[in-house]
């Protein structure tokens, strides 16, 4: 098991493996792969990330607080259990408004038309 990652086959209270710290944003990777990541982010009050471009499609959801996802100069407020998929090649941030906390999932994949 990588130390970056939480314990496997055990039950974990996303809220509660990551805490706030004043004036940061603090990220703690559940899983990290060559394919994605998952991670848990604690987004204290004022505090944003910087504004980014991925090449993936980003699933976020709120687990605690509220958060706004700005995508392409669009703001989007979401409140403890509401998600939002950022699509690929667009711009977004996500500001805190107040503190809150997220999952933030990313999926690396290939050309669209792949079955499985």
């Amino acid at each position: 098991m990588s130390s970056t990652e939480l314990e496997k086959s055990k039950t974990h209270i996303l809220i509660e493996i990551i805490e706030y710290v004043p004036n940061s944003v603090v990220s703690k990777t559940i899983i990290r792969k060559t394919t994605g990541n998952v991670s848990v982010v604690a987004i204290d009050t004022g505090e944003a990330l910087a504004e980014k471009t991925s090449p993936f499609d980003t699933f976020m959801q709120v687990i605690e607080g509220q958060a706004e996802v700005v995508i392409d100069h669009h703001s989007n407020f979401l409140k403890t259990g509401d998600g939002i998929i950022i699509p690929a090649h667009t711009s977004h941030n996500v500001k805190a408004n107040e503190r809150f906390k997220m999952i933030s999932t990313f999926i690396k994949s290939g050309y669209e038309d792949v079955a499985i």
